[in-house]
């Protein structure tokens, strides 16, 4: 349960977090923001760090494979993407196709087994269900 919660706080937080950007985007550009977002998320990581656990930043030449990295450089790219979405489709829209996207891609990763992530068998019903999630983008999209 306290799986699901956290869940939903990360979707109301990365909602927020997509308009105030946005609104930061506008005062500067989209790279200035984007910068300040990462470097204010690198301020808050090593006060966290250094008031937890303090493990050694050693621990990251042992990870395997070397491309699992790269989740910041992509976080990058994701903030860029959610920026410009949330300008170009307003920020409900923007979310909506963002969510259908993860679900899609976490879908496909865990049908083939990608990235180290436990292979999972094909099963109707999530397909009927991103089909539903689809089908609420386009209700929600329609204009009279």
């Amino acid at each position: 349960m306290i799986g699901f919660f956290i869940a939903l706080v990360s979707g109301a937080l990365m909602s927020i977090q997509g308009v105030f950007n946005t609104q930061v985007t506008k005062a500067s550009s989209i790279w200035v923001a984007n910068a300040f977002v990462q470097f204010t998320a690198l301020l808050v990581c090593l006060g966290a760090w250094f008031g937890t656990d303090r493990s050694s930043f050693g621990a990251l030449f042992r990870v395997e494979p070397k491309y699992m990295l790269l989740g910041g450089a992509i976080g990058a790219f994701i903030t860029y993407t959610v920026i410009k979405s949330m300008e170009l489709l307003g920020p409900a829209r923007a979310v909506m196709l963002i969510v259908v996207a993860q679900v899609l891609v976490a879908y496909v990763i865990e049908l083939f087994g990608w990235f180290g992530v436990e292979k999972q068998p094909f099963e109707w019903r999530k397909v009927i269900g991103m089909l539903a999630a689809i089908a609420g983008i386009v209700i929600f999209k329609w204009e009279k």
